[in-house]
């Protein structure tokens, strides 16, 4: 069972979720507005957020932000705007999926589902990736670079664990969609592009000469150098 918190000013939408989260078996945790989802999300450390954008005291976009800079649980993002900045904005400040309202609340579940199915997949199955002085695990969404820690999104690390997984493989940007972004057809090549742009800033790796993902013109992109796995530790 999961504990799921909902950040939510409508007491109908807090309702509705707690009927269909409950349903699959989840613990539901409500936070009417932005500051006391942060307060929430340290007293019940929940494994998945659904959190609403337009919020009294601090708008969701910023909770986002502030959830993500002290933890990897994934968080989607529910949202009457459609358009594509705000789509981006979320998914940069660290958001793994959104929804946009009026929603399903089937398609909602299946989303969170497949995040609880992601994070459940990198805890006990995958093994630590090492490359180059570059150390990737999935259980604790960790990576280091020369022993010293990075800080990523949750996205930009899977990316880069798709990558290396299939060291070698070239991926199309519709790929790495589907990888980092649970398939979402609403998300546009370019945006792959910024988050690998950045990636590469943070692994300090050169787009002319990599080390770690080099680009493949008119495909995708590759991880380029080899990679060894180790058992995780416990």
């Amino acid at each position: 069972m999961a504990t799921v918190l909902v950040v939510d000013d409508d007491p109908n939408i807090r309702d509705l979720l707690r009927l269909y989260v409950t349903r699959d078996g989840h613990h539901v945790v409500f936070a009417n507005d932005g500051p006391q989802a942060l307060v929430a999300a340290r007293e019940h450390a929940p494994d998945l957020v659904l959190l609403d954008v337009m919020l009294p005291g601090i708008d969701g976009l910023e909770v986002c932000r502030q959830l993500r800079d002290a933890s990897d649980m994934p968080i989607v993002l529910l949202t009457a705007r459609s358009g594509e900045s705000d789509k981006v904005v979320g998914l940069d400040l660290g958001a793994d999926d959104y929804v946009v309202k009026p929603f399903s609340p089937r398609e909602l579940m299946a989303r969170v589902r497949a995040q609880l199915r992601r994070r459940t997949r990198a805890d006990h199955d995958d093994p630590v990736l090492a490359s180059n002085g570059l150390l990737v695990d999935p259980r604790g969404m960790e990576v280091q670079l020369h022993h010293r820690p990075i800080e990523i999104t949750s996205i930009e690390f899977r990316i880069l664990h798709a990558l290396m997984r299939r060291a070698g493989r070239v991926f199309t940007r519709d790929e790495l969609i589907s990888a980092s972004h649970a398939g979402d057809s609403g998300i546009l090549d370019r945006t792959i592009d910024v988050h690998v742009g950045r990636l590469r800033r943070k692994l300090r790796d050169r787009s002319r000469s990599p080390r770690y993902v080099a680009t493949v013109r008119g495909v995708g992109y590759k991880f380029v150098s080899a990679v060894e796995t180790r058992a995780s530790e416990d």
